[in-house]
């Protein structure tokens, strides 16, 4: 899958750069360049629509990496954009108990940590079982699902303010920015941009709480050595989008 970020240039990069930077409090170019970046989607509509144990997850194109996981779900109550995940580098966790032997055993040697497991490293599987089939269908669900990107930081930051790759990805959201982003981004961004933009940095009554590097959910996969960059919150932990510089484990191969 290749993202939409390498077609980015000119004013609208420059203009995404600069809100970027005022969100993060620094410049891109002080994060380290090398390092892998995320966005992990969260919250807990996606769990009671029970999209996380959808089969589109565990199909052999989505896990290899070649297409992606699209959820047919409004999050912003607007037909477009849909989210688009990549299974090959989402999370997986499998039940402690209850796996036939045989899954259980090929199974623990793919995991990264306790019954966690890259979707990418579940490919080599699906030569001997059918994680569709009624023995496996309801021992896994996505626990940490990685909306497409190219693993840059600019790439993780765009995708979870849902920006595309021009000026007409602006969505028609309505929401007012708490006063700390009003007064930050007002005046040094064009006006549609800090419209969008204000969505993502509300109170909290409505559109989504910028909250930086906190997260009410606690540490998001710091054991395996991610770390938390921005982090957005739906007032009642409905929807969170969560950038990451991801661990060594979890960050695979830049996407060209």
């Amino acid at each position: 899958m290749n993202s939409a970020s390498s077609n980015i240039s000119g004013s609208w990069r420059a203009q995404l750069t600069g809100a970027f930077e005022i969100l993060l409090g620094r410049p891109l170019t002080s994060f380290d360049a090398d390092a892998v970046y995320a966005t992990f989607f969260g919250g807990d509509l996606i769990n009671e629509l029970g999209f996380t144990r959808d089969t589109a997850w565990v199909n052999a194109a989505a896990l290899g990496g070649a297409e992606p996981v699209v959820w047919d779900y409004p999050v912003f109550d607007l037909d477009d954009p849909l989210l688009a995940f990549d299974a090959s580098r989402s999370v997986f966790e499998f039940d402690k108990a209850g796996l036939p032997p045989a899954f259980e055993a090929d199974l623990a040697a793919a995991c990264f940590s306790g019954r966690l497991v890259l979707g990418g490293d579940l490919v080599p599987l699906l030569a001997r079982y059918d994680l569709t089939a009624s023995d496996l269908r309801d021992t896994w669900t996505v626990c940490y699902p990685r909306l497409v990107s190219d693993g840059t930081l600019f790439d993780a930051m765009r995708v979870a303010t849902a920006l595309g790759t021009g000026p007409e990805s602006l969505l028609p959201l309505e929401a007012e920015a708490a006063e700390e982003w009003r007064e930050a981004l007002a005046d040094r961004t064009p006006p549609e941009l800090f419209a969008h933009l204000s969505y993502f940095c509300t109170e909290g009554e409505e559109g989504l709480m910028y909250l930086r590097t906190e997260r009410s959910g606690g540490d998001l996969l710091a054991d395996e050595g991610c770390r938390l960059i921005a982090n957005w919150e739906e007032g009642q932990s409905q929807v969170e989008f969560a950038v990451v510089q991801a661990g060594e484990l979890l960050a695979g191969p830049r996407q060209s």
